[in-house]
């Protein structure tokens, strides 16, 4: 059975001065959490969506570390990830993201860097999010 998870966003208003709020309404980690023009390009606080993908990308690959880790024989310790997403503004047909870099530091008894290094590679390889990135997408619009 396929596992849905979903995610909200509200906006009111043109891009530059516009607001909008983001909500997570089946764990409630984030209701009406703060999102604009300046959160996303300034520093206004708040969240916006690159860095959401971010903490998505290292908590999912760090999982899946773990779990390939495990498969291996390994229980780590601590694993701490990074993940960094790079957004171009300039790009056409407007900002893109061209990147994002892992960095992970572990602590796992018994493992060699060799070792360490290539579960890493397979753990990126096999996270969710970084096979979704490359996942047709769909839309459905509706105008109220």
């Amino acid at each position: 059975m396929a596992l849905k998870r979903y995610a909200d966003a509200v906006w009111a208003g043109d891009l530059q001065s516009g607001k909008g709020s983001l909500s997570t309404p089946q764990s409630g980690l984030f209701e009406n959490q703060n999102y604009s023009f300046k959160t996303r390009f300034g520093d206004e606080k708040g969240t916006n969506p690159e860095e959401l993908l971010a903490v998505a990308h290292a908590g999912c690959f760090t999982m899946a570390l773990s779990a390939v880790l495990g498969k291996a024989g390994f229980t780590p310790d601590k694993l701490q990830t990074r993940a960094e997403a790079t957004m171009e503004p300039g790009m056409d047909p407007g900002p893109t993201i061209t990147a994002i870099k892992l960095t992970v530091s572990a602590s796992v008894p018994g493992i060699s860097a060799a070792q360490f290094e290539e579960i890493a590679q397979q753990a990126k390889a096999g996270c969710v999010i970084s096979r979704a990135l490359s996942v047709p997408v769909s839309l459905e619009a509706t105008l109220l």
